[in-house]
C-alpha cells in the first residue's frame, strides 16, 4: 500500500452470520487512513490522493448464484470456481442445503463449490403436504430463479427475506409462471415476497412478460424452462432493460448444453423458444468470471484521481455488460487498455474528466459509480433509463440525489434519469456521513467521494458483505492517502 507517511493501517473486511445483520473482522495491515468507529457503525476514510495497482476482482455475483442453480438442474456433478464469498451466494447455497442439494466446499479453497445435479426439477425433500421455507435475505439473485425453479418440481414452498425484499416486485415473474400452469402467489396488495408455491411440475407452455422492471424475470424463466416436460415460449410485451444481464444467462445456459432460440431484437420485444430435448448437462467445473460491476470502482477512481488501476478478471471477453462502464470513462476523459481478462484506466493529468450524458440502461448497477465520477467532472452528468434503480437494495435515486447532494452537488431529479451538476470547482464537501441504506453498492460507490482531497464517512460499512466483504481492505492497499 503507498503512503505519504508510515503508519498503522485499519483495513476491514467484512462477514455475516445468518444470525447476526452485522459483523466486523478487523485484518491487520498498514494504515490507519481507514479507520471505524464500532460503537457508531461509521468509517472514516482519509483524503485519496491517488489510486495505483491491480485488483484481482472477486466472482460475479449474477454469474455466482446462475451457475450454482445450473449446477443444481444439471445432469452430472459441477466443480464451481471463484465463486463469490458473500451474502447473496451464502443465501442460495443454504437454500440449496435446506432443499437437500448436496453443495460442497473445498476444504482448501471457499470459492470452490462441487454441486451434485438433480438432473431436473428440485422437489421438496419434506413429506407431503409440508411447507418448505426459505429465507433468502435481500438476495435478488436468488429469490427470483429459486421462485421460478421450484415451480417446476412439486412440494410446497415459501421463499421470504428481509422487510426490503418484502418491498421488491416479483409480480411480473409470477404473472409469467401463473401463464405456464404454476400454482404460485406473492402479496397481491404490494405484488413482492413472501412468495408461496404449491408445485406440481409443469408441461410447457407460452407466457407474455413485461420485460420493464427488471431482466430477472425473464432470466428465472429462461433458467426454469429446460426442467418442464415440454417446449416453452416466452416473449416481452413491453420493452426489455438489463438486456446484457438477459445475454449472460442464455450464455451460461449453453454452457449447460441449452441453447435457447432468439426470436427478434434483444434491443426490442424478442420473444425466446426452448425446446423439449434441451437438457442441462454439467460442464464438469465452470470458472465465475470476476465481478464488473465491482471493477467499476477501481476504474472510476484511476479516472478520477490520474492513476493507474489494472482490474483483473474481466476484460475485452467479458461476458457482462457492465465492462462497458470503461468505456463511460474514456468519454470522461479517461484512457483505458483492454486485455481479454483485464482492463486498465488512467487519466493524463492534463485532461479533466468531462461530464456526459449517457443512456445507462443496460449498465444500471455501474451507472451509481459515474453519479460519484460526476462529481469531479466539467460540466453536467445525465444519467438516463434507470428506473431500475428505485426497485433495487434500496430506492436508489432518491439515495443517490440525497448523497450526491450531501457532498455538494446540485441533482434534478426525474422518473428514469437524473441529471448531477457538480460542487462548484468541484470541490467536495468535507466530513460528510454517507448514509447507505444497507445497500452494497452505495457503500463503495460513495467512498470514492475521498478522492476529492476531503475525509469521507461511510455508515455501515459492513453491507459491502452483500457482494464484496473485502472491498474496502482492497481500496486501501492501492489507495495513497
Amino acid at each position: 500500500m503507498a503512503a505519504s507517511t508510515p503508519n498503522t493501517v485499519n483495513a476491514f473486511a467484512f462477514s455475516k452470520s445468518s444470525s447476526q445483520k452485522k459483523a466486523f473482522a478487523p485484518t491487520q495491515t498498514s494504515l490507519a487512513a481507514l479507520s471505524i468507529d464500532e460503537e457508531a457503525n461509521v468509517m472514516s476514510i482519509s483524503p485519496i490522493k491517488n489510486l495505483d495497482g491491480t485488483v484481482t476482482l472477486p466472482g460475479s455475483k449474477s454469474l455466482s448464484n446462475r451457475c450454482l442453480l445450473l449446477a443444481a438442474l444439471s445432469e452430472g456433478n459441477t466443480k464451481v470456481e471463484n465463486l463469490l464469498e458473500s451474502d447473496d451466494i451464502r443465501f442460495m447455497l443454504e437454500a440449496l442445503d435446506k432443499l437437500e442439494v448436496p453443495a460442497e466446499r473445498a476444504t482448501d479453497d471457499a470459492t470452490t463449490v462441487t454441486v451434485t445435479g438433480q438432473a431436473g426439477p428440485i422437489n421438496s425433500p419434506l413429506p407431503e403436504g409440508e411447507i418448505c421455507e426459505l429465507f433468502l435475505g435481500n438476495a435478488g439473485t436468488a429469490m427470483r430463479p429459486l421462485a421460478a425453479a421450484l415451480c417446476m418440481g412439486k412440494g410446497k414452498f415459501v421463499l421470504d427475506g428481509v422487510e426490503r425484499m418484502r418491498e421488491r416486485p416479483i409480480a411480473d415473474l409470477i404473472d409469467g409462471l401463473t401463464q405456464l400452469g404454476a400454482d404460485v402467489t406473492c402479496v397481491k396488495e404490494t405484488g413482492c415476497p413472501p412468495v408461496t408455491i404449491n408445485a406440481n411440475g409443469l408441461a410447457g407452455g407460452e407466457a407474455s412478460i413485461s420485460g420493464k422492471m427488471s431482466s430477472q424475470f425473464l432470466s428465472s424463466l429462461l433458467m426454469a424452462s429446460p426442467v418442464v416436460k415440454g417446449d416453452v415460449t416466452i416473449s416481452i410485451k413491453d420493452e426489455l432493460i438489463s438486456a446484457p444481464y438477459v445475454a449472460l444467462t442464455i450464455g451460461l445456459m449453453k454452457k449447460f448444453g441449452v441453447n435457447v432460440q432468439i426470436i427478434g431484437d434483444m434491443d426490442g420485444t424478442p420473444s425466446f423458444h426452448i425446446p423439449e430435448s434441451e437438457k442441462y448437462v454439467s460442464p464438469d467445473s465452470i470458472l465465475v468470471e470476476g465481478d464488473a460491476s465491482s471493477a467499476s470502482y477501481f476504474i472510476a477512481g484511476a479516472a478520477i484521481t490520474g492513476g493507474t488501476v489494472t482490474v483483473r478478471g474481466c476484460g475485452s471477453e467479458s461476458v457482462q455488460g457492465d465492462v462497458a462502464f470503461a468505456d463511460v470513462m474514456e468519454q470522461m476523459g479517461a484512457k483505458v487498455t483492454w486485455a481479454p481478462e483485464s482492463i486498465t484506466v488512467t487519466r493524463d493529468p492534463d485532461t479533466k474528466l468531462k461530464g456526459v450524458d449517457v443512456d445507462c440502461g443496460k449498465i444500471p448497477d455501474a451507472a451509481m459509480t459515474l453519479a460519484v465520477a460526476a462529481l469531479f467532472a466539467e460540466g453536467p452528468t445525465t444519467i438516463r433509463n434507470v428506473y431500475s434503480w428505485r426497485l433495487k437494495e434500496t430506492e436508489r435515486m432518491k439515495a443517490i440525489v440525497a448523497e450526491c447532494t450531501k457532498l455538494g452537488a446540485t441533482v434534478e431529479e426525474f422518473n428514469d434519469y437524473c441529471i448531477i451538476h457538480p460542487p462548484k470547482d468541484n470541490k467536495i464537501n468535507d466530513n460528510v456521513l454517507i448514509e447507505t441504506y444497507d445497500d452494497h453498492r452505495m457503500a463503495m460507490t460513495f467512498s470514492l467521494a475521498a478522492c476529492g482531497g476531503v475525509d469521507v464517512r461511510i455508515h455501515d460499512p459492513g453491507c459491502t458483505a452483500k457482494t464484496f466483504p473485502t472491498y474496502f481492505e482492497i481500496l486501501g492497499e492501492i489507495a495513497t492517502f
